[in-house]
């Protein structure tokens, strides 16, 4: 008689078990669950992306800082944008380049030719 009971109990166990995991793998499979785990993928993905962007402009500012010191090139703090600028020397003789090639420029109509 014990036996009998134990028996019918575990397998009464085992099966409130089983309709337990299924009744919980078919609510995942129901249109709602399904839009709301595309969803929170989704989101997960653009985390990842705003992540993936901010490491891109932090390696991209950090790269053009060692530019711009192999290059020699400084940040003026006096420019009101703050525009990165050439040392002084090197910097009059580029102004100094400038205007010595400065053309003046033609102007072309193209209405001119019919």
């Amino acid at each position: 008689m014990f036996r009998r009971a134990f028996w019918f109990t575990a397998g009464a166990a085992a099966g409130v078990w089983a309709t337990t995991k299924v009744n919980r793998q078919l609510k995942k499979l129901t249109p709602e669950s399904l839009a709301a785990q595309a969803a929170d993928k989704a989101v997960e993905a653009g985390h990842r992306l705003k992540d993936f962007a901010l490491d891109v402009r932090a390696g991209m500012s950090q790269r053009e800082d060692e530019l711009n010191d192999a290059l020699g090139l400084h940040q003026d703090p006096h420019r009101p944008d703050n525009v990165t600028a050439l040392p002084g020397p090197r910097r009059l003789r580029a102004i100094e380049n400038d205007q010595s090639n400065h053309r003046p420029t033609l102007s072309y109509n193209r209405n001119e030719d019919h």
